[in-house]
């Protein structure tokens, strides 16, 4: 369980980018968080596994918190972060050199290395561009092979922080395709984005502003309620779609779907 606990941040004193923020994540939840330029987004991916501290609060993994020193290890081989742009992850040479450098920095011998590696490169399906050079690969499947070298130190949650904003279409459904699998088999997905047709199949989505919480429920919750109204943020697509029918379905991811519901060819 991942535990913010009145957690406050700010990096010029007397302007808190984040104020008393609470809430838990549970093991297995897929969870996206929303809000608009500057709510403090990606600023909450940092406090996660600990690469920034809390001014006041504290957030714990478990019993592990992120203001101990000696727990900061631990938590960061659980909680993994894949960044907006995945040229700043890479600092070797070739795909394979980058998903085995978190291994040997961790430790891990050199028979069960081998063995992390290759299921790491399958369950992102680039097994194929194991010698191929990082900055020589698409948008996507340089973001696949970040997600591969955090994947092979088995962390028990990941930590998407806009990882799909730089991609074209395909190379978002790639990666999008690679975290819904992951979650079925049964990680925790937290899923920071401002795609907001993206946050439709989460299980649960947070919305930030002001620095705050200012909604943790269901994606239709979120959509029905008209919250979205007072923040600069847009429908998703199949949602506008369905208001522009007058159709009263239920939201669904699948816009195309929602329609041969309400209108079957045979």
């Amino acid at each position: 369980m991942l535990i913010f606990d009145q957690v406050h941040y700010y990096y010029r004193k007397g302007q808190p980018l984040l104020a008393s923020v609470s809430f838990e994540i549970q093991e297995g939840e897929f969870v996206a968080i929303v809000g608009g330029n500057g709510s403090g987004k990606s600023t909450l991916a940092r406090l996660m596994n600990g690469l920034l501290q809390p001014r006041e609060g504290e957030v714990r993994l478990g019993h592990l918190s992120t203001r101990n020193t000696d727990d900061l290890i631990k938590i960061r081989e659980q909680v993994g972060l894949v960044f907006q742009s995945p040229d700043d992850q890479f600092i070797t040479t070739s795909v394979l050199d980058e998903v085995v450098f978190g291994l040997e920095n961790l430790r891990v011998p050199r028979e069960e290395m081998s063995v992390r590696v290759k299921q790491a490169l399958r369950a992102v399906q680039m097994e194929d561009y194991a010698e191929a050079m990082p900055h020589k690969l698409s948008g996507g499947q340089k973001q696949r092979t970040a997600i591969a070298s955090i994947l092979a130190m088995r962390p028990r949650i990941l930590v998407f922080d806009e990882a799909t904003s730089m991609l074209d279409p395909q190379g978002r459904s790639q990666v999008l395709s690679v975290m819904h699998e992951l979650h079925r088999q049964g990680m925790t997905i937290i899923h920071i984005t401002h795609h907001m047709d993206e946050v439709l199949e989460a299980e649960r989505v947070l919305l930030l502003n002001g620095g705050a919480i200012a909604f943790d429920g269901t994606p239709p919750e979120l959509f029905r309620t008209g919250t979205l109204a007072d923040h600069p943020l847009d429908q998703p697509f199949a949602v506008r779609l369905q208001h522009a029918l007058g159709l009263n379905t239920g939201l669904k991811a699948d816009w195309k779907e929602m329609i041969r519901t309400q209108w079957p060819t045979s």
